[in-house]
């Protein structure tokens, strides 16, 4: 794809990965870039002056005091290169004349890491590595279980969801699904029948009002005695509280958690020589049956590729479509 006017695209919160790809890929596309690895924000927001686009990553809200700066300063498209824009408050920034894209990118990756957790999780994997790490090699106390031998819930078979159910057939599982627009081969049931019948339980639907805390402390009790939460979604799918307190209990036998309600400004940052405000996570990282990776899912040299090339197509497309309005 080329484009015969060069374009001035903003490009925040890019880290030193993403960077590179985007000043590989931009003269491809005609564009200049100007990047910064500061996040969108009221301050810096008048670096997208000359830019009727910008690019902004997931890792940090988008505030509307910077959407009102952005607009001011000729922003008219926000490409978000995630797949959720749950840190963006799209209607406002539609009422102000910004419209915001989201990005593809290889379900795969998230598609893999959710079946590595699954496998993780059902084999007791922290705690067998943990005491392999200090030298303890004995057997451990609780046997693992099959994959082939449990019925898994898939709530949200949208692209990442539907790869998850293509990579559960290779392992022989039942596989139950809840979606509003069935389109995978699983056994698709309503959310408590789905909740009522799984061994584990996976996330991969959009964070909306709709599915703010999805699994909240009524939805947990239904769940089987003993089930596994599985959560590459949005951490706040689930409700922390009710996850900690069943965990505790041992209502659920354990959960695997690539996301976290309130992961914001703590996730990609080093905490290792400096106190945690997260009060929840701790508790969560305590707990012996809890696996937790910081919103890594997405991570690959294929997906990161995919979310830079789209994100610079996403806004050449939406010019190339305004460029009289």
């Amino acid at each position: 794809m080329t484009y015969s006017e060069p374009s001035r695209i903003t490009i925040y919160g890019c880290g030193p990965d993403e960077a590179v790809l985007f000043r590989e890929l931009a003269p491809r596309f005609g564009v200049t870039p100007a990047i910064t690895d500061a996040p969108v924000s009221e301050a810096n927001a008048d670096l997208a002056s000359g830019s009727r686009s910008v690019s902004v990553g997931h890792k940090t809200p988008v505030t509307n005091s910077a959407l009102l700066v952005l607009g001011r300063a000729g922003v008219t498209y926000i490409s978000t290169r995630s797949i959720g824009c749950n840190h963006i408050d799209v209607e406002y920034a539609e009422s102000i004349g910004i419209t915001v894209g989201n990005v593809s990118y290889s379900p795969d990756s998230v598609a893999d890491f959710a079946l590595m957790l699954m496998l993780m999780a059902v084999r007791d994997a922290k705690s067998i590595i943990r005491r392999a790490d200090e030298h303890d090699y004995r057997l451990n106390a609780v046997r693992g279980r099959e994959l082939r031998d449990l019925t898994v819930g898939v709530i949200g078979t949208g692209r990442i969801g539907a790869a998850v159910v293509d990579r559960l057939r290779g392992f022989g599982c039942r596989t139950l699904a809840h979606d509003k627009r069935p389109k995978t081969p699983a056994e698709y049931v309503t959310l408590d029948e789905l909740l009522r019948q799984s061994d584990m339980v996976t996330l991969h639907t959009p964070l909306t009002p709709d599915t703010y805390h999805l699994l909240n402390r009524q939805r947990i009790e239904q769940m089987k005695q003993g089930a596994l939460i599985v959560n590459t979604g949005r951490g706040a799918l689930v409700d922390t509280e009710a996850l900690v307190s069943a965990l505790e209990s041992g209502r659920l036998g354990g959960a695997a958690l690539d996301v976290v309600e309130g992961e914001e400004g703590i996730f990609y940052a080093d905490w290792r020589t400096r106190p945690m405000g997260s009060k929840s996570l701790l508790r969560l990282q305590e707990l012996p049956n809890v696996l937790i990776s910081p919103h890594t899912a997405y991570y690959t040299d294929h997906a990161l590729r995919d979310t830079v090339e789209n994100s610079l197509a996403n806004c050449l497309k939406f010019e190339s479509e305004n460029q009289h309005g």
